[in-house]
């Protein structure tokens, strides 16, 4: 699917891993039905709700008008207890080992 365009890894969205809920950017033409579809066949997981938010545009001039562009939207995905995206939550696992070293 072309809605998706990547995961965050943000501070923000590493404590979100935790309470296993996961933050996309997607194309800003995308619903939010058409990514909780998308999700749930890729990752076979079930999804329980969807929350999101436009991302602040870049702001753009041009001559004689002044624009504002504004590309991706962020999701942040809540998936049923006892289910995870498996990629995004070895993520967490390396990041708190890092934390452990240190």
């Amino acid at each position: 699917m072309d809605g998706i365009q990547y995961a965050v890894v943000t501070e923000k969205s590493i404590r979100l891993l935790e309470k296993n809920k996961y933050t996309l950017n997607v194309e800003s033409g995308s619903t939010k039905t058409e990514i909780k579809h998308w999700v749930e066949l890729f990752f076979g997981v079930k999804v329980m709700a969807i929350h999101s938010h436009r991302l602040p545009g870049k702001g753009r001039r041009m001559r004689p008008i002044m624009g504002h562009t504004m590309h991706s939207r962020r999701m942040i995905i809540t998936l049923q207890p006892g289910y995870s995206i498996l990629p995004l939550r070895d993520l967490l696992e390396i990041l708190e080992i890092r934390k452990k070293r240190t």
